[in-house]
């Protein structure tokens, strides 16, 4: 059988974080009634004049300098024109050979080549079509213009994809910086991310082969079986002697299969021109500058930061760092005064699962580390203040409070706890002796005892130290 080199380029489609549509004042949010968030000019009727949503065009920079792309002082609008029901202008505004931003690169994990650099192609600005709505009216198609207008960011990888699994860590890490800058929120269940695939094979290091486009993927796990099918489609066909076609294919995810939808297009086929209702889009160098100074710390230098600055280890700087609010709440709990170390296992530990569940910290940060703290100088055990944790998110007492109401915080009083280890010792005269006679294993059963007396109050610690003076004493 033949050795095929897998091949893999993909276009991802980005909804920017805007409040209004890219060239009108229309809502740009998700969910309102079919056809509400519309007006001329979004619905092209004639003598509507578009104007640039000047922060689309900041999103849109912002994404290009996080991925290293170079912004251009001079980018175009240009009409890509083709007719489908749901483009009621009968074009596009998009932008063709002067966008935004070229070059750039995405570094993922690859399970075949370890750390790989995917380049950016290009990334530029345009606007959405409306949704063809297949379920509304029975036997009929029903058309919802509400997105028609929606900014959009299109990033352009190169073919530097090898396999379905680099093409779904690249989407990961991709989606992961387009959060962190608030470019976007990257919901593919809102349609605020999409991807089409382009695939082919190859003989290893030969020409490139002709290239799918795959389409109609719902989630990044999608994007990857779907690839794998048409892989093996591909390499079914080559291995016969046959030719792939380049075609536009639709994934059937629950059926598992690949159709064509129609042939695949060129760039000729849309005839571009430049829009005349639409200057050109001119950034100074200084503008550039400034929204470069505007991004944030991105994940990639964040995870290292937690290992160099504060001893993390790679797996947990990496879940700290992988959302931007987790690794805020953990650095905040670190300046309150934890233990790096501590809060780390307190952030993943305790606090995730609430987080996960409505997406916010139920405990302050402050509060947290005072919590740590109390266990970091012996006032509570560390399961007593588990309990004490499940406390604090229902009001605003402060730890030690919620501690002394539940009768958490530990006994170090030495009176106290030396009647505590003597009526021990007393009860167990046995256990004792064995260990005396060389068995220290039992000095755990003792503690242990001591801590039931006790009903959990005791420290453990100062407890274990007063066993062993007593036992060695006598």
């Amino acid at each position: 059988m033949t050795a095929w080199e897998t091949v893999i380029g993909l276009e991802v489609h980005v909804q920017l974080a805007t409040r209004s549509k890219l060239f009108c004042g229309c809502a740009a949010t998700f969910g309102a009634d079919p056809n509400r968030n519309v007006c001329p000019v979004c619905l092209g009727l004639p003598g509507a004049l578009p104007v640039p949503n000047a922060v689309a065009v900041r999103l849109g920079a912002r994404a290009a300098l996080a991925l290293g792309s170079t912004v251009h002082p001079v980018s175009v609008f240009a009409r890509k024109n083709y007719f489908y029901p749901d483009l009621p202008k009968g074009y596009q505004i998009s932008q063709f050979d002067r966008p935004l931003a070229t070059g750039g690169e995405v570094r993922c994990e690859s399970p075949d080549r370890g750390l790989v650099a995917i380049g950016v192609t290009r990334l530029h600005l345009e606007e959405d079509a409306g949704k063809l709505i297949h379920d509304w009216v029975p036997g009929r198609t029903a058309i919802d213009l509400n997105r028609a207008g929606v900014p959009l960011a299109e990033i352009v990888s190169e073919p530097d994809l090898r396999s379905p699994t680099e093409a779904r860590a690249y989407l990961g890490v991709l989606k992961q910086v387009l959060v962190y800058t608030g470019v976007s929120e990257c919901s593919m269940e809102k349609g605020s991310l999409r991807v089409d695939a382009n695939i082919s094979l190859r003989r290893p290091g030969g020409p490139l082969g002709t290239k799918t486009e795959l389409k109609n993927m719902n989630s990044f796990a999608n994007v990857e079986r779907a690839l794998e099918i048409e892989r093996e489609r591909q390499r079914t066909i080559l291995d016969g002697g046959g030719r792939v076609e380049q075609v536009t294919l639709l994934f059937n995810a629950d059926a598992g299969t690949v159709r064509p939808m129609r042939g695949k297009e060129e760039s000729h086929d849309y005839r571009y021109f430049p829009d005349p209702d639409l200057p050109p889009v001119v950034l100074s160098r200084a503008w550039i500058d400034a929204a470069r100074a505007e991004l944030p710390e991105l994940p990639e230098a964040k995870r290292s930061r937690f290992q160099s600055a504060h001893g993390l280890s790679p797996y947990d700087a990496t879940v700290l760092s992988a959302e931007r609010p987790v690794a805020d709440y953990f650095e905040a709990v670190v300046r309150a005064g934890a233990d790096p170390k501590t809060a780390a296992n307190w952030v993943m530990g305790e606090s995730m699962p609430g987080y996960n569940e409505v997406g916010a910290f139920a405990v302050s940060a402050v509060r947290l580390a005072g919590l740590i703290g109390l266990v970091k100088d012996g006032t509570v055990s560390h399961p007593a203040a588990k309990r004490v944790f499940g406390e604090l998110g229902a009001g605003d007492e402060a730890p030690h409070a919620v501690a002394t109401r539940l009768g958490l915080v530990q006994v170090r009083d030495d009176a106290q706890l030396g009647a505590w280890v003597t009526q021990v010792i007393a009860e167990h005269p046995a256990e004792v002796e064995r260990f005396r006679t060389g068995e220290p294993k039992l000095l755990a059963f003792l503690v242990g005892q001591v801590m039931k007396k006790s009903r959990g109050k005791a420290d453990p610690k100062a407890v274990s130290e007063r066993l062993l003076t007593h036992l060695e004493a006598s």
